[in-house]
Parts: structure tokens; sequence; C-alpha cells
């Protein structure tokens, strides 16, 4: 499981391992395992023990820093077969739609399955996932990936085409991460719970046009289209400044609550005949 609260690195903990201004390892600690880097070996048994932050040093002297894994590395350091959806995008995904313990939510498609690690840890263990996919492959990965961090009990993944309509009702809340998700609006109806959340990601802005007139055709209201741009910043005191990269748009985000309209009342004077 990631987040380790624990003072010290044990054994079956997955761990990252920073090398300064050159990147991370995840490990599993194992205690006859090691790790081999263009920076040198490190055996697993001089990690086990250590305290969080500790540094440690490879067989050639080079430095590391021994850390917890966050769900923001793990998902950076996601095996991918596709583009996977950026911390930046996912942190807003989950709080707009209110994922939390014992939320039960579906998304589609699956792809690598990076969605579906924040999702799956979220949750909790009253919560559950279901992720539809129809491609072999890649739910094969991101089953892989879920594994890794422990979560699978957490999740169903199901091999499905969405088109035909989701197994499960009354659900808290559904993403969709498909090109054609206005094709699917019906379908997202049926099994979300009354006053339940919908999301979804999309690249250009003909796909949200499409999408927006499909939600309003179907019983969805207080709509939302923004799209997150991330900017960090050289964390120099005496040359502050931007980094020279940023992550810019990645995806328009499309939000939108299901709604139940209340029956008009019949107006004074009509009669039967006039319904009829």
């Amino acid at each position: 499981m990631i987040f380790q609260y624990q003072n010290t690195a044990r054994e079956g903990d997955l761990v990252e391992l920073t090398a300064m201004r050159r990147g991370f390892y995840i490990i599993r600690l194992q205690e006859d395992g090691e790790l081999q880097t263009h920076r040198g070996v490190i055996k697993h048994a001089d990690l086990i023990g250590k305290e969080w932050g500790s540094e440690v040093f490879s067989h050639l002297e080079k430095p590391f820093y021994l850390y917890p894994v966050t769900l923001s590395s793990m998902l950076l350091n996601t095996k991918r077969n596709t583009q996977i959806l950026y911390p930046k995008d996912i942190g807003y995904i989950l709080i707009t739609l209110g994922i939390g313990p014992g939320c039960r939510v579906i998304e589609a498609g699956t792809g690598s399955g990076g969605l579906t690690q924040a999702l799956a840890f979220y949750v909790g263990d009253s919560g559950h996932v279901y992720s539809y996919e129809n491609r072999q492959e890649m739910q094969n990965l991101a089953r892989k990936n879920i594994a890794l961090l422990q979560l699978q009990e957490r999740v169903d993944f199901k091999l499905h085409d969405i088109i035909n309509g989701f197994d499960e009702t009354d659900v808290d809340a559904l993403f969709l991460d498909v090109p054609n998700p206005h094709d699917y609006v019906k379908q997202v109806k049926s099994a979300l719970r009354p006053g339940g959340s919908f999301g979804s990601i999309l690249p250009t802005v003909n796909q949200v046009s499409l999408l927006l007139n499909a939600l309003r055709r179907n019983g969805f209201s207080f709509i939302d289209v923004c799209e997150i741009l991330l900017r960090f910043y050289k964390p120099e005191e005496d040359r502050l400044r931007p980094t020279d990269r940023m992550v810019a748009h990645t995806g328009y985000l499309i939000f939108a609550r299901s709604i139940q309209k209340a029956p008009k009342e019949k107006a004074e004077g009509d009669s039967q005949d006039d319904e009829a």
C-alpha cells in the first residue's frame, strides 16, 4: 500500500529513492533485493530500518534519499501504453466529483490505469471502483499497475463496450475518458444515482460541444468546462523565475450533475381532454 505511516522503511514497503535533480526510482523492499542504476548499486537490506529522508549511498558513493512513495510519484512513474491523466487534472477531478471513502464510482476507459489508481486509493476500503475497457491489452497493464499498489481488491475491471450500458446503478460518480462521450450520456444517466456527479476529459472544443449538447438533452445541469495549467518556478531565492517548460493544455475537463425535474403542474382550467 502507498503512504507509509511508520517512521522507518520496512521489508515489503513501496519506497522512492530520489537522486538530486536526476529523477527517482520506485522499488518494493526485499531483504535480498538490489537496485542497479547508472549511479551504482543499492542493496535493499541497507535501506530496511532507515528513517524516511535518510541519505544513502550506492556502491559508487553516489547519494540518494529515501522516501515513502506518494500517489503523485506513482502516477508519474506508471507504465503506460497511452497518455495517462496528469496529477494536476486528477486532483481536480477527485475533488469536483466528490470522491472519498465509501464512494462507488465508474470509470471508462481504463487505459493504463492512472486515474484508476487514484480512485482506488481515495474510495478507501468501504468504497469501490468499476473500471470499463474494451481493449484486453490495456486492461492487462492496468491490472498490473493496480496490483503494484496492492489496491486490486477495490477495483472490478470489466472488458465491456459501454454502448450496451453499465452493469451498476446508483453509483455516486462516473468519469468518461473516451473520445466520444456524447454517445454514452444516456447510459451514464442510467448508472448514476439521483444527483450523481459526471466528469469527462476531451482534447478539442469540437468534442466538448458535442458533449455539452448531449448533457443538456439528457437531464444534466450545473455544467462546467475548464482546463488546468501548471507552471513550476525555479526554487532559487536569488533568481526565482518560471522554469523553461510548463504543463499546459492536457485536455478540457467537463463536469455536470444529474438532475430530476419535477413534473409540471397542470395549469388552472386545463382538462383531461387538453392532455389527450
